[in-house]
């Protein structure tokens, strides 16, 4: 299919840390296929992870290269896929003051996925405003680029429905139909816990195998993993529901028929813990030893992934550039 006629969609990750096994199952394995079926833009949304580090900006500034490598490394093909720097594209900026316009402050207040991260993060009374306007922030995100889908789980769809909205009122209020609204592309991917087995992975928990980590970091790991409390001696029957490492196992050991015998070993008793951590340790480094090696290979010239995000910017920025034009036809703000 000519890239003229494909879709356009548009994916990315915060610049608050390297990713992790959980962000690959979650997105990242999509987007291999995604540079072949669309025209795909890939941000690394470094101002919307300064709504949170706002007062540590070096950490995200050093994670927009380790990222960038992540993305690489898995097979993200800058000659496919256009990958680019949120910050480095002044035009979103611009189209979000805009869309603030359209959108109340209790509206924003109410958004489910707004209002779960608030509590999350403990902010009580001291919301920065940058994190309350986020969703208007991702709304010019995906427009800015014509973005035709959008690929999220199910907690993150209260934004794009917030984008619909703001996409409607915009043509309504305007009387134009330059923007068009956006298709959500649902995860066919199981979610994957963290290490713990309680919360999904996260940097921040303490509870991620990122795609960087050493073999020896995995294992031990694993070896940490919570499987089931109760299975305290080998030879008693124990639960593969909630268990960590069977889900782990389901998701990245391809002999399923081993997997399938182990779990029936496990319940009727007899295989201890460390034995199925072990077989997990061997299946995860199988799977990581490739990523490992392709991000090594392009970490030793790093200049030359800057220079991939930065042409992926330049790029990014003439597409934005075109809808901003007819964005400000539509404000009659294109004075000549």
């Amino acid at each position: 299919m000519p890239m003229s006629q494909k879709k356009t969609i548009l994916t990315g990750d915060r610049p608050t840390g390297p990713l992790h096994l959980g962000h690959y199952v979650g997105s990242l394995i999509n987007r291999i296929p995604f540079q072949d079926t669309y025209k795909q833009f890939v941000m690394i949304a470094d101002m919307q992870a300064l709504t949170d580090n706002y007062d540590n900006p070096q950490k995200v500034r050093d994670n927009v290269l380790e990222v960038a490598l992540d993305y690489l490394s898995i097979g993200i093909d800058p000659t496919k896929s256009t990958i680019f720097i949120q910050s480095m594209i002044p035009q979103i900026a611009e189209l979000t003051v805009i869309y603030l316009n359209l959108v109340t402050v209790n509206r924003l207040k109410r958004n489910p996925t707004v209002k779960t991260e608030i509590g999350q993060k403990k902010f009580g009374e001291h919301i920065p405003a940058g994190f309350l306007i986020y969703p208007v922030h991702q709304a010019a995100d995906i427009t800015i680029v014509k973005g035709d889908v959008v690929p999220v789980g199910e907690d993150q769809l209260p934004i794009l429905e917030q984008t619909n909205e703001i996409v409607r009122s915009f043509n309504r209020i305007y009387k134009t139909d330059i923007l068009h609204e956006v298709e959500w592309l649902a995860s066919k991917t199981p979610r994957l816990p963290g290490i713990d087995g309680k919360n999904k992975m996260s940097k921040s928990l303490g509870n991620a195998i990122f795609l960087s980590d050493s073999a020896d970091i995995v294992a031990k790991k694993v070896m940490q993993m919570y499987t089931d409390p109760d299975h305290v001696h080998v030879d008693s029957p124990g639960k593969i529901e909630g268990n960590t490492v069977f889900m782990y196992l389901d998701v990245f050991d391809s002999e399923k028929n081993e997997v399938a015998e182990m779990k029936a070993h496990y319940q009727r008793g007899g295989l201890g813990d460390v034995k199925v951590k072990r077989r997990l340790i061997e299946v995860l480094n199988a799977f990581l030893d490739p990523i490992r090696t392709r991000r090594a290979e392009w970490a030793s010239d790093k200049a030359q992934v800057m220079q991939i995000l930065f042409e992926g910017s330049a790029q990014t920025c003439e597409v934005a550039s075109q809808t901003m034009e007819q964005v400000r036809q539509a404000l009659h703000l294109d004075y000549k």
